[in-house]
């Protein structure tokens, strides 16, 4: 809102600059420092500017250039009387100047040939009057009463009767950019009266919309953060009509506040509706649609609002890279993201750590990646190598999991050349960093037991151990595991040994897996001492440990006198076996009873 004051002080400069006297004194110092005074004083200060001016008023007025001007400002007409005979008993000369531009808050410096700073500024008078004289002019420009009115009306639309566009035809407005600028600058009016207005004033001829005008509609809206529908309608209106008033800026504004309402959906067709608006997005157009879109989990558009950024080859800052990163590895869009990350790359572009983790860790998900997230290390700064073990992890992981065979889910196998490349990773973490703990030493020797290289896990063993790491019952058993599966019991016996030694108490799947090596190979009798064993040991066997030992001895060894024998053993300890197994153990004990009684049968006969 423009006060009167504001107002008072242009008018006065607009009276001097066409003043003909005050051209023809312009040589002046003082008046080459006019421009300066409008400018800097004016603008940047008013407090000063009134006691500068004062001061300039009355020297002004010994010339005989304006009269009375001091009356504008002045509140005490007797002291600034007295001021004026000082100023007029003393003649203006280099001193006085020197005063006049001290009050003024001006410095002036002489070269040594005793040209001043000065020289030249009075060819920028014309242009700094200029302005100042249509500043005044868009002030004349607006009408105050009506502008109240309006925003009167504005602000108190709900309890009036009628339509707002007849309240607004009633105060009989003649419209122009600044008067509606200034009512969309106007805060605390409700943002669906803005658009009334707005709509209103679009039916005027005299009014003619410019792209200033629909920018602070925008602003005006976003910032209340309602009403975003109605004001997308109108501004997809102005842009069907008028291709050159909307930009890019208007419109990513829109996008941005549907991004924050969680409207992806409503952000996509204004993404897709630059060209017929004759806007060519830039890359906060991809990024805030992008974002749009990830609120809402709608991955798939997402993912083709990246491809076009991508073949647009722009990006925004590393900061919304990152971001982008994210929200596409949260979608599952792994391969997209690292496209995304490429040309980051390319461009120098530094993404955030955080997104770099978590697209390695997202690639490391699926089979076909894992090779993309091992090239991605050898990109962690040497401060952040050190705190990226998970990261490691992720790729070792990855490298270790077994594969699908021929494309069928059913059938896995373990890939020696990515268990090869993981032990590699191992030992170059143990060379360079980050230190592998024993989470990663153990994923590397349960894939080489997996795969029967037994021997190289046990190489794994003994180097986990010279670096100062207690190999766990994790460790042991995984060890035990790849002895039993290739049949070589004795092995497993002697790692189960070790680890007895060196761990107090063992999990049941530590004896579980000898147990099921022996009864593999038919040793039953072995495989009942460790059962007893485990028990000594504190460790006590679960009922599906007991289940398929009992089908193991009642389907391969027919044993159903030992199983009975468990059974008990299995109520005494709370344990209950499956109705299949019991089934299974009295089938087995009434076969073998018929077939008894058949030969003594025979034999009698």
């Amino acid at each position: 809102m423009w006060r009167p004051a504001v107002l008072a002080r242009r008018a006065f400069l607009n009276r001097l600059v066409a003043n003909q006297t005050f051209h023809g004194l312009q040589n002046h110092a003082f008046l080459v420092l006019l421009p300066h005074v409008s400018r800097d004083q004016i603008l940047a200060s008013a407090s000063s500017f009134e006691s500068s001016f004062r001061y300039y008023s009355h020297w002004v007025s010994s010339k005989s250039c304006v009269r009375d001007t001091t009356r504008l400002f002045s509140s005490n007409s007797s002291s600034d009387s007295e001021k004026s005979e000082s100023l007029e008993s003393e003649p203006i000369g280099n001193d006085k100047d020197t005063v006049l531009r001290d009050n003024l808050g001006v410095v002036s410096s002489e070269s040594d040939e005793g040209s001043s700073v000065f020289d030249g500024i009075e060819d920028n008078f014309a242009a700094d009057s200029v302005k100042v004289v249509e500043d005044y002019k868009n002030a004349e420009e607006v009408d105050l009463e009506k502008l109240e009115s309006v925003l009167s009306l504005l602000q108190s639309s709900g309890i009036l009767d009628g339509s707002i566009e007849s309240s607004l035809e009633e105060i009989g407005l003649s419209l122009n950019e600044e008067f509606v600028v200034r009512v969309l600058e106007t805060p605390y009016v409700p943002g669906e009266n803005l658009i009334s207005f707005f709509k209103w004033a679009l039916k005027k001829p005299e009014f003619l919309v410019t792209s200033r005008a629909v920018e602070l509609l925008v602003t005006a809206i976003c910032i209340e953060g309602r009403n975003v529908y109605a004001l997308w309608d109108l501004v997809k209106e102005i842009g069907e009509k008028e291709k050159r008033i909307l930009s890019a800026e208007i419109l990513n504004e829109l996008i941005a506040l549907l991004s924050r309402l969680g409207k992806g959906k409503a952000a996509f067709e204004i993404f897709n509706k630059f060209g017929e608006l004759g806007c060519a997005p830039n890359a906060d157009t991809y990024y805030f649609t992008i974002e749009a879109l990830s609120r809402r989990s709608i991955y798939d558009w997402a993912s083709t609002v990246c491809e076009k950024m991508l073949n647009a080859d722009m990006l925004p800052g590393a900061e919304k890279v990152g971001k982008i990163v994210s929200f596409l590895c949260k979608g599952n869009k792994s391969r997209d993201a690292h496209l995304v990350y490429l040309l980051a790359k390319e461009k120098n572009i530094n993404l955030p750590v955080s997104s770099i983790k978590f697209l390695i860790s997202s690639l490391c998900r699926k089979d076909e990646s894992v090779k993309l997230a091992i090239e991605m290390l050898d990109e962690f700064p040497e401060k952040e190598r050190k705190h990226a073990i998970k990261s490691f992890s992720y790729v070792i992981n990855g490298l270790c999991r077994a594969k699908d065979v021929t494309g069928e889910k059913q059938l896995r196998s373990y890939c020696s050349e990515d268990i090869q490349e993981a032990k590699n990773l191992l030992l170059k973490m143990i060379d360079e960093g980050p230190p592998p703990g024993n989470a990663v030493f153990n994923t590397v020797i349960n894939a080489l037991s997996k795969k029967g290289e037994m021997g190289e896990a046990r190489k794994l063993l003994k180097m986990m151990e010279d670096r100062g790491l207690k190999p766990d019952v994790y460790t042991f058993s995984v060890l035990m595991s790849g002895y039993a599966k290739g049949g070589e019991m004795e092995e497993a016996c002697k790692i189960l040994d070790e680890a007895k030694k060196k761990h107090s108490k063992l999990s049941p799947v530590t004896y579980n897996t000898i147990i099921r090596g022996y009864s593999k190979l038919e040793q039953y009798d072995k495989a009942l001492e460790l059962l007893g064993e485990m028990k000594e040991y504190g460790v006590q066997p679960n009922a599906d440990e007991y289940n398929k030992f009992i089908q193991s001895l009642c389907l391969k060894a027919l044993d159903w006198t030992t199983a009975e024998k468990l059974l008990e053993e299995m109520k005494e300890n709370g344990l209950h076996l499956n109705a299949i197994t019991k089934g299974l153990v009295r089938a087995v004990k009434e076969l073998e009873q018929e077939e008894v009684g058949t030969n003594e049968i025979m034999t009698t006969a």
